[in-house]
């Protein structure tokens, strides 16, 4: 009798920020203290490993990348599939193994996706190791992947949002992260929803350059860059106020305020193709709108009367842009394991 494989799933949810991203990364919340407000939708990323065989198999069907290699000390961080390798250089598995992963949003999207897929890879191998690891742990060995085993530039928003689900308001400081979650009744959270646009510009957004130009300003006390990330920050809080009193009017001011703050931190922020999509939801009816993320592309977040939501709706895709649809997620970060049938037999 063959042993049947041992196949693990995760899922992890992508995040909207509606203000005071920026204000997570080190470099500001150590000196300064960060102040996130975002929430999960239900838009996912998806891991799938599957243990046994003799090689280390990994694959990225919305990347259409793949890779095979022999032994664990083949796999050398070159961009091609390095979150995929990292995972598997923290969390080491013995034997062979193949990792499959896929994404509900586009490449390059700002909702967040890296970071959901550090935290699902790392789920699904954690199990695979018979180890547990809360949501909390997770999201923070979710930063540690992309800050330190990769050493990649940016917060942990992203890694919280999917570990956590839900509405957060995150401060961030030298001494970790404060959660406070936000609650939110099932009418409240349909309501919201019901009010959203998420419009991928199609423009695929990576941030590298961008952020190295916003630090390097920042670590050089430009005043316009310290005053705009301050103000980020500040934003971060009375977007957490608004959600909690379930003032959506307050809650769109606040996001079309953050947007005007994050376009003052550098040019690249706002680029044409975002320019065209943010003036055909305005023109639409739309109350606030910010680029998700750091921004430079990518999508764009808009909260709208519900009268208008179809309008603002039907003029994303006039403008050659998509609409995502989603709504909110509660769950977070979901990981379990199945028998492959098929492994075994007589």
């Amino acid at each position: 009798m063959t042993r049947a494989r041992r196949i693990i799933r995760a899922r992890a949810p992508v995040r909207i920020d509606f203000a005071g991203g920026w204000s997570d990364v080190p470099i500001f919340a150590a000196a300064e203290g960060g102040v996130v407000t975002n929430a999960a939708i239900d838009l996912y990323v998806h891991v799938e490993c599957i243990l046994g065989g003799g090689t280390i198999r990994l694959r990225a069907e919305d990347l259409r990348q793949q890779l095979t290699v022999s032994a664990p000390e083949q796999l050398v961080y070159d961009g091609h599939l390095d979150l995929h390798k990292a995972a598997l250089n923290m969390l080491p598995l013995t034997g062979g193994i193949e990792i499959l992963t896929r994404s509900d949003v586009p490449p390059g999207s700002g909702l967040g996706a890296s970071g959901a897929l550090d935290v699902a890879l790392l789920a699904a191998l954690a199990k695979g190791r018979d180890e547990q690891y809360d949501a909390e742990q997770l999201a923070e060995l979710g930063y540690q992947l992309e800050a330190i085993e990769l050493g990649l530039q940016g917060g942990r928003q992203d890694q919280y949002g999917a570990a956590l689900g839900g509405w957060h308001e995150l401060g961030f400081g030298g001494a970790g992260v404060d959660i406070r979650r936000i609650p939110m009744s099932v009418a409240q959270a349909d309501e919201l929803a019901g009010m959203l646009v998420i419009a991928f510009t199609g423009q695929t957004h990576f941030s590298s350059q961008t952020h190295d130009r916003v630090w390097d300003a920042y670590e050089g006390d430009r005043a316009e860059t310290v005053a705009a990330l301050r103000a980020i920050r500040d934003l971060g809080t009375e977007a957490g106020a608004a959600l909690r009193a379930a003032d959506w009017r307050r809650l769109a001011e606040v996001v079309d305020e953050n947007w005007r703050q994050q376009q003052r931190l550098d040019a690249t922020i706002s680029t044409p193709a975002v320019q065209r999509v943010e003036r055909a939801m305005r023109a639409a009816g739309a109350w606030g709108i910010k680029a998700t993320g750091a921004g430079a592309g990518g999508c764009l977040l808009a909260i709208a009367p519900p009268g208008d939501v179809p309008a603002v709706r039907r003029a994303v895709t006039e403008a050659g842009a998509r609409v995502l649809p989603a709504r909110f997620d509660t769950e977070g970060i979901s990981v379990w394991e199945e028998e492959d049938a098929a492994g075994s037999g007589a």
